[in-house]
């Protein structure tokens, strides 16, 4: 008898959800908007059943990860968005040496060795360098946050932001802007200090080959070529890097069903 699990990792800006069959096969995956504290938990997973046209009686287990997954209430388990990241990396890219995760409200470096998590470090102290501080500076450019990735390709050079404190910085691109700078300059200089920051998390945890991005800002190409340069490797991305958590949670919603036989 098939065996069908859901994972939904909470964020701080925004929801996901996976729906597993067996623990291999994918029926549904989706992304909301929303957040912890919103409506996008239920909005997502009402989205995700709809897609796989399943009742909700017919998942058998539920795993929630991700910031807001302690105050959700209808996981039959919750589990830490680190080893769900770690997980779900592995399900996604196969062999992984570290994981890179850039969120809403902090930055992960997860180091895996043989499929399973070994180590981590986390900046949730600061937001500097995760997804706000990117909102914070498309906010003083005046351009949308999904548009940060096709200004930098635009770029012709870089300007200089040398900070990577989020007050600061924000001052930085002002008088950037000020002194007629490019905005597509100004926006690869935002993501070289970013990429400043994240490498060196990444390089104290323990940094290893093969190195995969995970989390929101993994979509950003900007971001991306702005870390391989930092860290002189390539960094693999997926289609479903953002959703990595949810398939992590997915994972282990499968494995708490095995057990329970």
């Amino acid at each position: 008898m098939d065996i069908i699990t859901m994972g939904i990792d909470i964020g701080s800006t925004s929801s996901k959800a996976v729906i597993l069959k067996n623990g291999k096969d994918v029926l549904a995956k989706e992304v909301v908007s929303l957040g912890a504290g919103t409506t996008g938990a239920q909005q997502v997973i009402d989205k995700v059943v709809a897609e796989t046209k399943l009742g909700k009686e017919d998942i058998d287990y539920i795993v929630a990860t991700g910031y807001g997954r302690n105050s959700f209430k209808g996981a039959d388990k919750t589990m830490s968005e680190l080893s769900c990241h770690a997980k779900g990396g592995v399900f996604l890219f196969g062999d992984i040496g570290t994981i890179v995760d850039i969120g809403g409200q902090d930055i992960k470096a997860l180091a895996v060795r043989d499929g399973m998590l070994q180590n981590f470090l986390m900046n949730d102290k600061c937001a500097a360098g995760t997804g706000r501080f990117l909102e914070v500076m498309a906010r003083v450019l005046d351009v949308h946050i999904d548009d940060l990735g096709k200004l930098d390709a635009e770029a012709t050079g870089k300007a200089s932001i040398s900070s990577t404190c989020t007050v600061f910085a924000e001052s930085e691109v002002i008088s950037a802007l000020a002194k007629d700078n490019p905005i597509p300059n100004i926006v690869r200089g935002i993501h070289a200090s970013v990429a400043t920051k994240v490498a060196g998390l990444a390089r104290r945890v323990g940094l290893k080959q093969p190195v995969v991005m995970t989390g929101g800002v993994s979509r950003n190409p900007g971001i991306v070529r702005a870390l391989e340069n930092e860290l002189d490797c390539e960094i693999k991305v997926s289609e479903d890097s953002q959703l990595a958590g949810a398939f992590g949670a997915a994972l282990y919603a499968y494995e708490a069903c095995q057990q329970q036989k």
